[in-house]
C-alpha cells in the first residue's frame, strides 16, 4: 500500500497488503447486505414521500410535528416494526433501553436478562450492586439473569428461570458483547431464544438492545418475534450524520407505553418539538446502510491485520458478523493503552490528543477511549476503547469510511511498534 501523507513502516505496509488479498470475500458479503438494506431504505424514503417539510422546525410543545411523525413511521417500517419512537432528545443508547423497561415493568414484575450480565451502564439502572436512586429496582421490579453457558445463550436454563418465575414480564437480550468476549447474537440467535421464550410464557415481552447490531444483517431482532427492541442514533443507524437521539421500535401498544414514559401519561409521542434536528436524523437513517458497510470492513481488516500479528480476535476476519465491533485480545494495559493512542492518531477530530485512562461514570474500572469523532461520543465513528482488565482487548468500532478506518488501524498498530511492543 501507499501511504503518501503517513510515515507508516514499510514492514507495516507489507503486513497490510497481504491480510487485504484475503478480505475479498468477507466485503463482497458486506457489499451484498449494504446494497439490500440501501435499497429497503430508499423504497421507504419514496413510500412515505419524504420531502422538505419534513424538515421544517417545531418550536414549544410540537403539536403537529409533521416531520417527526413521519420519521417515525420511516423507520417503523425499515425496522420491520408496527411502530417506532425516534427522538433527537434520548441522550444515549442506555437512555432508550431505560425508557422502554420503565414504559412495560410496573412494580412487582421481574426483569430477566437471557444474555448473562448486561453490560456495565445497564447496571445501574437494574438496580444490580452500587446502589443507583431511581433505579428499576427502587420501584419494586425485581430482577434475574441466565449466565451463558460456553459464551452462548443457555435456551434449556431461559425456560427454566422462566418456569420457576411467573412474574418475569420482560426478556432483556443483549446483542452486542459489550466488554466481553462472547459473541455477538444474530438475528437467527435472537429467534432461538424468542422461540424459547414463547414454548414457556408466550405472554411475556422479549426486548432487545440492538445496539450495534442495526443493518449488519437484512433483517432485524423484529423479524423474528422480538416485541420491542432500543438503540442509538450515534451508533449504526444514525449514518454518523445524527449528532444524538435515541429510538424504540415494535409492537405498537407497547411503543406506546414507551412515548408515557418518554414524556408524560396521556400526551405520549403528540409532544416534543423536533427544533429543526429532523433533516439530520433523516440523513443519517439515509446514510446507515453504507455507513455500517464501511464500519464492518474495517473490523474485517482489523482482525485479520492483528491476527497475521499473533493477537486473538473476535470475530475473526472471515466470520460472518452480527454488530459492528472488533475485539483485539492485546494481553496487558501498556499494549492496549498504546493500541488506543495510536488509534487515536488517525481521527479526524482531535487526533493531538493522547487518552490515558480514567473513571468514566458508570465504570467500575478505569477506561480508556480513543474517540476523535465529529459528533462526540458516535460509536459509528472510528473509536477504540476498553476497561482496563483482563483480558486488556481493544473493543473497536466504527469507521464512516474504510480507507480512514484503515488508517486509524495502521496508526494503532505503529504505535504499538513505536513503544517496543509490536515487532515486524
Amino acid at each position: 500500500m501507499n501511504t503518501p501523507f503517513f510515515d507508516i513502516p514499510s514492514s507495516l505496509c507489507a503486513a497490510s497488503d497481504a491480510v487485504m488479498a484475503g478480505t475479498k470475500d468477507a466485503f463482497a458479503r458486506i457489499d451484498e447486505i449494504t446494497e439490500y438494506n440501501q435499497q429497503k431504505v430508499l423504497s421507504a424514503f419514496i413510500e412515505f414521500h419524504v420531502s422538505e417539510t419534513h424538515f421544517v422546525p417545531t418550536t414549544g410543545y410540537g403539536y403537529g410535528d409533521r416531520g417527526r411523525d413521519t420519521l417515525d413511521e420511516l423507520f417503523a417500517k425499515v425496522m420491520g416494526a408496527e411502530d417506532a419512537l425516534v427522538r433527537h432528545s434520548v441522550v444515549s443508547g442506555t437512555h432508550a433501553i431505560t425508557v422502554a423497561l420503565f414504559g412495560v415493568l410496573r412494580p412487582g414484575d421481574v426483569l430477566l436478562a437471557a444474555t448473562g450480565t448486561p453490560y456495565d451502564t445497564l447496571l445501574g439502572v437494574i438496580g444490580v450492586g452500587a446502589p443507583s436512586d431511581g433505579s428499576l429496582a427502587d420501584y419494586g421490579i425485581g430482577y434475574a439473569e441466565v449466565p451463558l453457558k460456553n459464551d452462548l445463550p443457555d435456551l434449556d436454563g431461559i425456560r427454566e428461570a422462566l418456569r420457576m418465575d411467573p412474574r418475569v414480564k420482560v426478556v432483556h437480550i443483549q446483542r452486542s458483547r459489550g466488554y466481553s468476549l462472547r459473541p455477538s447474537l444474530s438475528v437467527a440467535q435472537i429467534g432461538e431464544i424468542v422461540s424459547a421464550v414463547r414454548e414457556v410464557r408466550p405472554d411475556a415481552i422479549v426486548f432487545v438492545d440492538n445496539c450495534y447490531g442495526e443493518f449488519v444483517e437484512k433483517t432485524e431482532p423484529t423479524a423474528v418475534g422480538a416485541d420491542l427492541m432500543a438503540g442509538s442514533l450515534i451508533k449504526n443507524a444514525g449514518g454518523g450524520i445524527a449528532e444524538n437521539g435515541g429510538y424504540i421500535c415494535g409492537r405498537r401498544d407497547l411503543v406506546e407505553q414507551c412515548s408515557y414514559r418518554m414524556t408524560t401519561p396521556g400526551l405520549g409521542r403528540e409532544v416534543g418539538a423536533s427544533l429543526g434536528h429532523n433533516r439530520s436524523l433523516y440523513m443519517g437513517l439515509f446514510h446507515a446502510p453504507h455507513v455500517v458497510g464501511e464500519a464492518l470492513k474495517t473490523a474485517v481488516y482489523a482482525a485479520a491485520l492483528f491476527s497475521s500479528f499473533g493477537y486473538e480476535v473476535t470475530p475473526t476476519a472471515d466470520e460472518v458478523r452480527a454488530d459492528i465491533i472488533q475485539a483485539v485480545k492485546l494481553g496487558d494495559a501498556p499494549s492496549l493503552i498504546a493500541f488506543c493512542q495510536g488509534m487515536q492518531q488517525g481521527a479526524p477530530v482531535d487526533s493531538f490528543v493522547v487518552p490515558e485512562p480514567w473513571d468514566m461514570p458508570g465504570y467500575d474500572d478505569q477506561v480508556i477511549m480513543a474517540a476523535g469523532a465529529f459528533t462526540a461520543g458516535a460509536s459509528i465513528e472510528l473509536s477504540a476503547d476498553a476497561p482496563l482488565r483482563e483480558p486488556f482487548a481493544a473493543y473497536m468500532q466504527g469507521g464512516l469510511n474504510f480507507h480512514s478506518g484503515k488508517l486509524g488501524v495502521l496508526l494503532a498498530a505503529r504505535s504499538m511498534m513505536e513503544k517496543g511492543i509490536l515487532k515486524l
